[in-house]
């Protein structure tokens, strides 16, 4: 079976749990790392499904590899190829189908909670309606293409997630793992998490991330358990 294709901008940026649970079904994936220097591909053709983690600049800024991973965007969509995007991977998404990315009416950071809209769409793939709470960590946010359909909000960020067909956009860090947000919460970031905390109702400071974490992870990663079985077609689902 052919592998899954993983754009990766950031070397702190991984797959983290989105690995961990392609490997536990023996499913393989090949991982281009734009910060390390790889050249994200100019086609699909040896892959089953695209997916687009996240990272900390815009997705209107001027980087090739951004504009390349919008190209393979268009081409999945094109040829019915399922693709994911964690954050700035919704984001790129979110251009590529036409859509605007802009500043978000506040930053989210850590532990926030959404609300899954009462959709039966939006049930397939994040489960019952209602509130329900996932780790973020955005200052931009997407608009929905045209022709997809909203399946989740939040009152800081109207557009959690969009789905069109077999291609779901995330805002949010469903992939997040307890690696990788220790290599986040490392060096200066708790000193300016405490800043933006004092500012912003919708940040949490890395003690409040933290105190959180172990419940918090747990309870998302079922979230993508979910969530990645509906975009691979992997049975199990629930």
């Amino acid at each position: 079976m052919k592998p899954i294709l993983i754009l990766q901008h950031l070397d702190d940026d991984g797959p983290a749990y989105f690995g961990t649970w392609l490997a536990a079904r023996g499913l393989a994936a090949r991982v281009f790392n734009a910060e390390a220097g790889d050249m994200f591909p100019e086609h699909l053709g040896d892959y089953r499904a695209l997916a687009i983690l996240g990272g900390a600049m815009s997705a209107n800024d001027a980087l090739p590899s951004l504009r390349r991973a919008e190209r393979l965007v268009r081409q999945a969509v094109a040829a019915g190829v399922p693709t994911l995007g964690h954050c700035l991977g919704g984001q790129l998404m979110a251009r590529a189908l036409g859509a605007s990315v802009s500043k978000a009416p506040a930053p989210e950071i850590g532990w926030q909670l959404l609300t899954v809209a009462a959709s039966d769409l939006a049930q397939s793939w994040l489960g019952p309606p209602g509130e329900c709470r996932v780790f973020q960590w955005h200052f931009e946010a997407f608009d929905v293409p045209p022709g997809a359909q909203a399946l989740a909000s939040s009152p800081a960020c109207p557009h959690q997630a969009f789905a069109l067909g077999p291609h779901l956009a995330l805002q949010f860090h469903v992939e997040l793992d307890a690696a990788k947000l220790a290599r986040w919460l490392a060096g200066d970031e708790p000193q300016r998490l405490r800043e933006l905390a004092a500012a912003h109702a919708t940040v949490q400071s890395s003690e409040d991330i933290l105190k959180s974490a172990a419940a918090g992870l747990a309870r998302q990663q079922q979230l993508a358990d979910r969530l990645y079985a509906r975009w691979l077609g992997v049975t199990g689902a629930e």
